[in-house]
């Protein structure tokens, strides 16, 4: 005789396997994240980088935001969905909480990157509020303040699911109730949600950074017609400010490209079945779910990954790091 826990619960979880798009690549993706992030907590907390100390505080709270996302959504998720079917996990308490943590991760990251690139926008264009905003104590203060309000804005989301089964008293999976699938309220909150993250926060980061990038093509100007021709092309300010624009440019870029297929699917259906049966593999919907999700993830190491790498300090303590690692090898074996 069949195990009707067994049954029951694959058939929900088959569901629930429609989200995972080429498993091996989505393993090689959280591989790659939690492998960088990691490194760019331990590089940046060791305080070498040449770093302003505000900038360290927001990079490393950012690298730990993006490790989250992978730790919830992907390990704790999706690997899990395809190699741990029956893990405690699914029940339906843990299930919540980690859908819910893995939102307040994403929220954290987001919101990270615009704070940052804000105190950058105040370091160099506000130099009167400089000495006031860009310090330790003021990232400290915005980081918890990130963390708080993305924890509170996240509370409606734990009425959003329901179990899908119980067996023997115990919940188990979770699914999105009805009320969530045809409620005017829900319909308005999850459009609410779609401005929040990442709408918003778009916005804002191209606002930061075409700013910025303006004040720093207008000081460019007037420095240029202070100097001297020969001056000017051993100007290692212009070039650093040079430096900045790439940056800054490349950043939005990335932050922009990454996000705005989840945005487009995001604002066009903001409430919808998530949890699709088989036919639905070749729907236009589904795949842009898929794939906006995938890219997501994929935007969970990159800005770390860009402002990091950028840095010439940081490249050399990554390269110390990996000799010390090879050094190490050698001596152990």
């Amino acid at each position: 005789m069949d195990n009707p826990f067994s049954e029951k619960f694959f058939n929900s979880c088959r569901r629930r396997l429609q989200i995972v798009v080429y498993g091996k690549r989505k393993g090689r993706i959280c591989d790659i994240e939690k492998e960088f992030n990691l490194l760019a907590i331990v590089i940046l907390s060791r305080g070498k980088c040449g770093l302003a100390k505000c900038v360290t505080r927001y990079l490393v709270a950012m690298a730990m935001a993006d490790l989250m996302v992978v730790i919830t959504h992907v390990i704790l998720h999706r690997i899990n969905i395809m190699y741990f079917p029956k893990s405690f996990l699914f029940m339906t308490p843990v299930c919540i909480v980690n859908f819910v943590a893995y939102i307040v991760t994403v929220d954290c990251s987001i919101w990270f990157t615009v704070a940052f690139t804000f105190d950058r926008f105040v370091a160099i264009c506000c130099q009167k509020l400089q000495s006031k905003y860009c310090t330790e104590k003021t990232a400290t203060i915005v980081v918890v303040t990130v963390f708080v309000v993305s924890c509170l804005r996240t509370v409606p989301f734990y009425y959003m699911n329901e179990p899908a089964f119980i067996i023997d008293n115990v919940p188990w999976n979770c699914v999105p109730t009805a009320a969530y699938l045809t409620s005017p309220l829900w319909k308005v909150f999850e459009w609410i949600d779609s401005v929040m993250t990442p709408l918003l926060p778009i916005l804002l980061i191209l606002l930061f950074n075409a700013l910025t990038v303006r004040h720093i093509r207008v000081a460019n100007r007037v420095r240029k017609g202070l100097r001297s021709i020969g001056e000017n092309q051993n100007d290692l300010e212009v070039k650093n400010r040079r430096k900045s624009m790439i940056l800054l440019f490349t950043v939005s870029a990335n932050f922009t490209i990454l996000w705005m297929v989840y945005l487009v699917h995001s604002v066009n259906w903001p409430v919808i079945n998530f949890y699709y049966t088989g036919k639905y593999y070749s729907n236009p919907i589904y795949i842009t779910q898929q794939v906006a999700i995938m890219l997501q993830l994929l935007s969970s190491c990159t800005n770390t990954c860009i402002y990091g790498l950028t840095q010439k300090k940081f490249r050399e303590e990554l390269k110390n790091g990996m000799k010390y690692l090879f050094t190490l090898n050698g001596i152990l074996c």
